[in-house]
């Protein structure tokens, strides 16, 4: 559980003026995949997935742009939301529907049940750390609150921290010692100390925007953050430190999640929920698990 939770106040400086600012390009067109878009993730191979492509409850593959099919349809009725990978090429997929965490082989493309709680709200974004140990964030959108679930190896399940706010994206800095968890409505970021097992503590407020949501986040290899600004139309980037060094514009003004990929790891994916699409941005610094 949570302990010597901390509270650092933050003084709101706005800093948008002085971050560098890029824009995106459409990598998948509008309509290719429903405004349950979500989850990018890249595998061993570069290849990008993501949530509901064509229509709900599917994964879609994606080879390069504007070239997808469906990977895989999920079985009793689970729409899935975030997608990681672990070190073999197993597939994990928040399903929000039937309050799981699924698995799926590389091979067989078989899925089953890697983890459940009755509990749980609804797991919606997880993050994994090297030792393939996963954390699940649990927003509950009726009443602006949320959890925080670690998903050990063996796919039993941990509740690390409850009574958040609206609980949302989450990610591991590339030296699996830091853990950051946002709440989309309170438009906080968390940031607690992690060790091997997976346990947080030290609890600190990371960065506080003053308008709009947040969704997905990914650290790059040099631990710079990477945050899905919901309604901004922006993914924001802020230092381990806690500053905003780059805004990158898009063209939709509603992203959900964040994947690294390219034949470096360099290119950014970013899933576009109004538009049911995807967009792409060439970033000057890889992904943490890229080489």
């Amino acid at each position: 559980m949570l302990k010597n939770s901390l509270f650092f106040p933050l003084l709101l400086i706005s800093t948008t003026t002085l971050a560098q600012t890029e824009r995106s390009t459409d990598w998948m067109p509008d309509n290719s995949f429903t405004q349950g878009v979500e989850g990018p993730a890249v595998d061993s191979n570069g290849n990008l997935f993501a949530v509901n492509y064509s229509k709900e409850g599917t994964i879609g593959k994606i080879t390069n742009s504007n070239k997808a099919e469906i990977y895989l349809t999920l079985p009793n009725g689970s729409v899935g939301n975030g997608i990681r990978f672990d070190q073999q090429g197993n597939m994990y997929i928040a399903d929000y529907v039937n309050h799981n965490v699924l698995i799926v082989d590389p091979v067989s493309k078989s899925v089953s049940v890697f983890s459940h709680n009755d509990k749980m709200n609804q797991p919606n974004d997880i993050a994994i750390m090297n030792n393939g140990i996963l954390f699940a964030s649990d927003p509950n959108w009726s009443d602006s609150s949320g959890n925080l679930w670690r998903i050990n190896a063996d796919g039993s399940n941990t509740l690390i921290e409850a009574k958040m706010g609206t609980t949302n994206g989450v990610e591991v800095s590339p030296d699996n010692k830091t853990l950051y968890v946002n709440e989309s409505v309170q438009r906080n970021i968390w940031r607690y100390s992690l060790d091997e097992k997976g346990n947080i503590q030290d609890k600190v407020l990371f960065y506080k925007f003053e308008d709009h949501g947040m969704d997905g986040m990914r650290t790059d290899k040099a631990g710079n953050l990477y945050v899905a600004r919901y309604g901004a139309g922006v993914v924001a980037v802020l230092s381990p430190q806690g500053k905003l060094i780059k805004t990158i514009k898009l063209k939709g003004k509603h992203p959900t999640n964040i994947a690294f990929g390219g034949k470096e790891g360099k290119q950014l994916f970013i899933t576009m929920q109004k538009r049911g699409a995807i967009e792409t941005f060439k970033n000057d610094i890889a992904g943490r698990n890229f080489p």
